[in-house]
């Protein structure tokens, strides 16, 4: 397993890591993606363990923290072995202090995280998102007070706008406040919008692609094809709402691309879809989850090999989308792309 440097920051993490979504099961949306329980989760990390898969990523509003447990428990007796990254943020109830990242919310969202998952200090701990109510400076005063207390090692964001983590990192360097190491991002074939100011913002101030549903949802399977109805076990019946849309037109142009490349290398679709993005610029590692072992070694067949430079220029043209303004300028015209190089240029070869 190939281990790279987190952003810009000395954490060392593996270019695929495991996302314990699966873990716990509870309500409909995790309900729908898996249901495993801590026998089989331990299974699961072991297989991890054995191809160097050493991060497993979760979060408090998974299952409602059952997902944190299921984790917490599959990995008892060798902490030292792993790195945790867990996220928080989100509501995990009605009440006004349920919900976002002041300060209170904050330590109590790290207390219950430690408590859920059987261990005394996060690697890596990630806003899940944006709290437009709380100050910037509260947010980073109160993690830069939980690092110094020894309870987070590293910190990060998830689903931030550019301007949003710019304002973060800004306000961390004028107070002195730890930086964010990372962003967990949705990047895939079918959503390339990443690449549009996140990644050549991430580049440039060093904070680490953590990618989050590198198969777009689960669309980039092999099973969802052109002029077939969706598979009767697709979790795609229950879930399709809560995540990014798709044009199906992109979505099955990226399909025969893919399909076409399977034929050449003898890979699977979701092992090509996750070897193009460990490819990409800033990406620092790729989440694969896995409803079982059969699916988590295949994930795991996404690293060891590389795609040719034709195979990743006809994925990439296949999945190409007219950028919004204002970055078409910058794809279409020389001009301003002299003057503001995109890292897929400058980072090609």
């Amino acid at each position: 397993m190939e281990f790279r440097r987190l952003g810009a920051s000395g954490l060392m993490v593996p270019a695929l890591s495991f996302g314990a979504g699966t873990f716990g099961g509870r309500g409909e949306l995790f309900g729908a993606w898996g249901t495993t329980e801590a026998a089989e989760a331990r299974r699961l990390v072991d297989i991890c363990l054995e191809a160097g898969v050493t991060m497993f990523d979760t979060a408090d509003v998974y299952s409602g923290g059952a997902s944190e447990e299921v984790l917490g428990a599959a990995i008892k007796g060798r902490r030292d072995q792993v790195i945790l990254s867990t996220k928080a943020g989100l509501p995990m109830g009605d009440g006004p202090g349920d919900a976002g990242t002041s300060r209170s919310r904050l330590i109590r969202a790290v207390e219950d995280a430690l408590r859920r998952l059987g261990t005394d200090y996060i690697d890596l701990f990630q806003l899940h998102a944006f709290d437009a109510g709380t100050p910037v400076q509260e947010v980073l005063a109160t993690l830069d007070d939980l690092v110094r207390a020894g309870k987070l090692r590293y910190t990060g964001v998830s689903n931030f706008a550019g301007w949003q983590l710019m304002k973060s990192l800004a306000v961390a360097d004028r107070h002195g406040y730890q930086r964010y190491a990372a962003h967990q991002v949705y990047y895939s074939l079918t959503g390339r919008d990443y690449e549009w100011e996140l990644m050549p913002l991430a580049d440039d101030q060093g904070v680490g692609a953590v990618v989050w549903s590198p198969l777009g949802w689960g669309r980039l399977t092999g099973k969802i094809r052109r002029g077939r109805p969706l598979p009767a076990g697709s979790r795609l019946h229950k879930t399709a709402d809560y995540g990014p849309p798709v044009e199906e037109e992109l979505l099955f142009r990226v399909v025969d691309a893919l399909d076409e490349i399977a034929g050449e290398t003898g890979k699977t679709i979701p092992q090509i879809a996750i070897n193009w993005l460990l490819r990409r610029p800033t990406v620092s590692s790729v989440l694969i989850g896995a409803r079982d072992e059969a699916q988590l070694r295949q994930n795991l067949g996404a690293v060891g090999w590389s795609l040719t430079a034709d195979q990743v220029a006809r994925l990439d043209a296949a999945s190409a989308k007219t950028a919004p303004y204002p970055y078409f300028p910058y794809e279409r015209q020389e001009g301003f792309a002299r003057l503001n190089p995109h890292p897929l240029a400058r980072h090609a070869g």
